[in-house]
This record gives C-alpha cells, sequence and structure tokens, in this order.
C-alpha cells in the first residue's frame, strides 16, 4: 500500500512539474491560458447558440451568411462571459482607473460616456443608455475591434463563439448571430442585417476626462468579481500571436497588433463568407506623422485625422460630421474586408 502511494505522489508531482513548466515555457500564467484557452470547450455547452435557433425552427445552414465551419468555439460557452446589462457609474473623482487607462469614448446629445478596457476585457459587451438612445458598446480583446451600436429595446450578449478570431455576439429578442466587426447578422433570422453605428473612438482616460470632465466612468462595481486593474491576456497585445485561424494574412504588411482603423458600409448585395460594401483603413503610425488624409469612400469623400488632443484616429465627414468608425489590430482588415 505504501509503495502504490509513493508511486501515485511521484506521478502527481511529475505532472505538477510538467504543468509548471509549460506555465514558464508560455511566458506566465495569463499567456498559457490564451494559448490553451480553446481547451475550456471540453468543458462548456458549445452547441447551444445554434441549438437555441433551432428551437425556433430556424436551419443555421439556411440562414447564414458565412461558412459554419468558421464559426469556431472560443471556449467560454454562450454567455459565459457575462454582459453587463445594468451598468454603474463612477466620476473623475471616483473612478480607480488611471489617467493611462484606455478607454472607448461616446457621446450621444450631449452626455459623455468612458468605458474602461479593464471592464470590458473582462466583459466585452454593456448594454447601455447614453443620451436618451439604447446602446450596446462592444470591444473585442483578440481584434481590438470597438463597435457601438443602437441595440433598440433589445440587448446583446456574447455568444461564446469566434468568427475570424472576432467577437460574435448575439441578440436576446431572437438569438441571431452577429459579426462584431462587420456589425452584421451572420446567422440566424435577421441574417444580413446591418446594425445601426454610433461613433466611438479609443483613447486614454487622462485624455478623454481633459476634452470631457463630466463623462461617466464605467464602474467596476458589475456584480461579478473580477480584477479589472490586470490585464488577464499576458503579452498579446503586443506579440504576433494570433490565436485562432483568420484568413488572408498573406496580405499583411504590418505587425499582426499594430493599430488602425477602419469605417465601412454594407451594400445590398449578400455574397457567403465575404464583406460587401465599401471601406477603408488608416494605419494610426503613419496618420500620426502626416496629420491626416482624404479620400474617396461611399460615393463621397471623407477625412481621417489625427487628434493630438485625444491621441487617436477620428473619421469624419468634411464638414466636421463624425462617421463611425472601428480601431483594430491590423490582422482583422484583410480578414474581414477582403
Amino acid at each position: 500500500m505504501k509503495k502504490v502511494f509513493k508511486i501515485t505522489l511521484a506521478a502527481a508531482s511529475l505532472v505538477v512539474v510538467c504543468f509548471s513548466a509549460l506555465v514558464v515555457h508560455a511566458g506566465g500564467w495569463d499567456n498559457f491560458k490564451l494559448r490553451y484557452f480553446y481547451l475550456t470547450k471540453y468543458f462548456n455547452d458549445q452547441d447551444q447558440e445554434l441549438e437555441d435557433l433551432q428551437k425556433q425552427n430556424i436551419n443555421p445552414e439556411k440562414n447564414t451568411r458565412i461558412d459554419l465551419a468558421e464559426l469556431l468555439s472560443g471556449g467560454p460557452p454562450k454567455d459565459g462571459i457575462p454582459s453587463i446589462d445594468n451598468p454603474k457609474f463612477d466620476s473623475a473623482q471616483t473612478t480607480p482607473f488611471a489617467q493611462d487607462e484606455q478607454v472607448i469614448g461616446v457621446v450621444i446629445n450631449g452626455e459623455a460616456k468612458a468605458y474602461p478596457f479593464g471592464v470590458m476585457n473582462w466583459h466585452e459587451i454593456v448594454n447601455d443608455t447614453v443620451g436618451d438612445v439604447n446602446l450596446s458598446i462592444t470591444y473585442c480583446p483578440l481584434c481590438d475591434t470597438i463597435v457601438a451600436f443602437e441595440r433598440n429595446n433589445s440587448t446583446y450578449g456574447v455568444s461564446g463563439k469566434l468568427y475570424q478570431s472576432c467577437l460574435v455576439m448575439y441578440d436576446r429578442a431572437d438569438d441571431t448571430l452577429y459579426s462584431q466587426p462587420w456589425a452584421l447578422g451572420v446567422v440566424g433570422s435577421q441574417v444580413n442585417r446591418n446594425l445601426t453605428k454610433v461613433p466611438a473612438i479609443k483613447t486614454t482616460l487622462g485624455a478623454w476626462l481633459a476634452k470631457y470632465p463630466d463623462s461617466k466612468i464605467l464602474s467596476t462595481d458589475t456584480g461579478y468579481n473580477r480584477d479589472y486593474l490586470r490585464y488577464p491576456y499576458g503579452d498579446y497585445y503586443t506579440n504576433k500571436q494570433i490565436i485562432f485561424p483568420v484568413s488572408n494574412q498573406n496580405q499583411l504588411t504590418l505587425h499582426p497588433k499594430a493599430i488602425v482603423s477602419y469605417i465601412w458600409q454594407a451594400d445590398n448585395r449578400k455574397p457567403h463568407n465575404l464583406f460587401s460594401g465599401d471601406s477603408q483603413q488608416f494605419v494610426h503610425d503613419e496618420l500620426k506623422k502626416t496629420g491626416e488624409k482624404i479620400v474617396r469612400f461611399n460615393g463621397r469623400k471623407i477625412r481621417a485625422r489625427w487628434d493630438s488632443q485625444l491621441d487617436t484616429v477620428v473619421v469624419e465627414e468634411l464638414d466636421g460630421t463624425p462617421v463611425p468608425s472601428s480601431t483594430a489590430f491590423a490582422f482583422v482588415y484583410p480578414a474581414f474586408f477582403r
């Protein structure tokens, strides 16, 4: 009996040593979790998203814009990454976040709000009301994409699925799945529906408050136990690693995590597994040097410029009216807008 116990203890010790070595080789616990994140799919229900559509007599294979084989399980189940549906807010005086915290900034009808990445990294979607308009503010940590849109009377959740390594949202009104970087319904009864986007920018909290000192700031009081002051993805933000498969990376000339902004407007065509419409990309490092760039977009000229106050790219009509845009890691644009 003692011999069996010693063998078992030795085997357990070997497992611990091997596991520790893998963690060290990955560059730490956060990098290890991210590298092997997909393994969590074996512990979670990964079929609920499509089953919920089938319960409504909707055949996903006939109501899809994309190849379902490319709708990948990210690990967590549906709502395993919980959206924030009853957000609370701090002021500049009460927020725990530092001035250099990256935020999503939104202004609607004179009301300004900031959504720190420290919270968005853990929740990805905030269902909120800004300037009396019901909005969903969304962020994908794997793609650095930001999309804010009108949600009407519904709310949106995190499906647990990924398309081209990016967030797939779902509408709780009908379970339609939406590709976040496209803001487009891709599977379900509302396939090909375009969400109504509103301007949202990526900047720092300090820069945002300098321009909007009365802005509300999303609180860490979310009802969930998370370390919102810690980045949970290791060195993913700056390394060259892309966790899940993405298309057309042979077109990429930038570092995959270089920051770009893009604008896009879909047309009425519905090609399978492709975006159809107009789009433009602006590289932040380039615009920071040149100041601005005027391009033709969707039949008119628009301007992208470096905003030195907000330290980011803003896109606008020539009369200064904001044009909804999204930041992204550079690998995103060729994957979605080929």
